[in-house]
């Protein structure tokens, strides 16, 4: 196997192979799951507002769990901090593989997609927090919008039938990575509630020998998930949000190869896990989540209440100018230059997609108004607006650009030499092109051949009787 070329280290340049290889299993797997998403949010919206909405508050509502151990909770909340553990066990995997392996390993390639995503995330807080101090609204709901749903995103690219070459793809990927970093500091810091300081230590000390485990090289999954649900039962009880202890186990495990893997332990449970997160957890949480009441008046008061008001702004507005605005100014700073083949319309396109702020939004949405039921419906409104409004506004910036990115995906999936490697990747080895003169050499030595056979058969056409 030839050696794949350097990286191209310019702005949304190529990505080196393994890192595109990555990248597009870890993609293919969201967009399944984004689409699971998509399907489940619609199923909750019919489910909520049609004459069966008492059942599926029923059913939401539900409690099921052993109450001596203080997990005596809703459906609703099973999925919201059980299953949702699940998918930040897979995010910090990802946050992981980016710091030691990935684009965020290289501090001057990492400070662009960081700024972006900061930007991202402090511009849509801000755009909230300006509308509601006009409008006299709660404060509360800041960090609602400030959140990006990689899942939905992609499921959306899927359904307008829009591939993104892989340095976009990346880049969002890489946005979504740190957006849930600092999503997940949010949740810690400004939603922690009354601490239990002996739940929250035995939660330390069960983190602790997960990593001494791991550390000695012990292996089986009958030793770490037994062991994850007592860590993840103990920092539920604690006060501080259950999604922190998936998010530090799946901190902890080793994501670069030694001699001999072909793959790091992280990545290969990270392939094993993502298909339940993406495919079960969160297709489940949105649909115990989502089923919010859509009525005609409530459409009409997201746009009149500060707070719904803001929610909205901040996805479809905020995101797109803070990710856009961190990113020109980053790479006018620094003098990053953009890839040639790429155009900054391309940055706004793939910001506004950003927009999207499904599923950690909606846990965000439920922790700030956890005790007003009503503006909670209301803010999750808001979100499901707000992220419709991005999605529809990014496709139409996506399709504009759509000839362009099919002519980059092309070019960069095109494989003459049939060696399994796309062409781009090799063109500057000797070996790659050998092998691409003995393709024509046969090629042309058959079409010689036809030559010859074809003449002959009309000379003896042309022949008299």
């Amino acid at each position: 196997m030839t050696a794949p070329t350097p990286t191209d280290r310019r702005f949304l340049g190529r990505l080196s192979l393994p890192e595109r290889r990555f990248v597009a299993d870890a993609l293919r797997t969201e967009t399944v799951g984004g689409v699971l998403l998509l399907v489940a949010a619609v199923v909750a919206l019919v489910w909520a507002n049609t004459p069966l909405k008492d059942s599926y508050a029923t059913i939401r509502d539900f409690h099921i769990g052993p109450a001596a151990l203080g997990l005596d909770l809703s459906i609703q909340h099973w999925a919201a901090d059980g299953l949702l553990a699940i998918f930040f066990f897979v995010a910090g995997i990802e946050l992981k593989r980016e710091l030691v392996a990935g684009e965020l390993r290289d501090p001057k390639a990492a400070a662009l997609p960081v700024v972006a995503a900061l930007c991202g995330m402090a511009v849509p807080a801000l755009v909230y927090t300006l509308v509601n101090t006009i409008g006299d609204g709660s404060m509360d709901g800041w960090a609602v919008p400030t959140a990006t749903d990689i899942a939905f995103a992609l499921a959306v690219l899927a359904v307008i039938g829009t591939s993104l070459p892989s340095a976009l793809r990346a880049f969002l990927l890489t946005l979504a990575v740190v957006d849930d970093l600092f999503a997940i500091l949010i949740i810690a810091i400004f939603f922690t509630g009354d601490l239990n300081f002996a739940a929250l230590g035995g939660a330390f000390a069960g983190l602790a020998l997960f990593w001494l485990l791991l550390r000695m090289g012990v292996r089986g999954w009958y030793v770490y998930v037994p062991l994850a649900l007592v860590i993840w039962g103990l920092m539920y009880n604690s006060g501080v949000h259950a999604t922190i202890a998936g998010v530090a186990m799946g901190l902890m495990l080793r994501c670069t190869t030694r001699d001999g893997e072909e793959h790091s332990p992280g990545e290969h449970i990270e392939h094993l896990v993502r298909p339940i997160s993406a495919g079960l957890a969160v297709p489940l949480f949105a649909l115990f989540s989502a089923g919010v009441s859509l009525s005609g008046g409530a459409i009409g008061e997201v746009f009149t209440q500060p707070v719904t008001l803001g929610v909205v702004l901040g996805l479809v507005v905020g995101k797109a100018i803070g990710i856009f605005g961190g990113t020109w100014l980053t790479a006018r700073f620094t003098r990053a230059q953009l890839n040639p083949d790429l155009a900054w319309a391309d940055v706004f396109a793939v910001a506004t997609l950003a927009g999207i702020g499904f599923t950690v939004s909606l846990l965000i949405g439920e922790l700030a108004f956890a005790d007003d039921a009503a503006l909670m419906d209301e803010v999750k409104a808001a979100v499901l607006v707000g992220s419709l409004i991005a999605a529809v506004l990014a496709s139409v910036l996506l399709k504009l650009r759509v000839r362009k990115y099919q002519a980059l995906c092309a070019e960069e999936e095109r494989d003459e030499d049939h060696d399994g490697i796309p062409d781009i990747y090799e063109e500057h080895t000797p070996e790659y092109h050998l092998r691409m003169a003995d393709i024509y050499e046969r090629k042309a030595a058959e079409h010689r051949e036809r030559a010859q056979l074809a003449g002959a058969s009309r000379e003896e056409a042309d022949r008299p009787a």
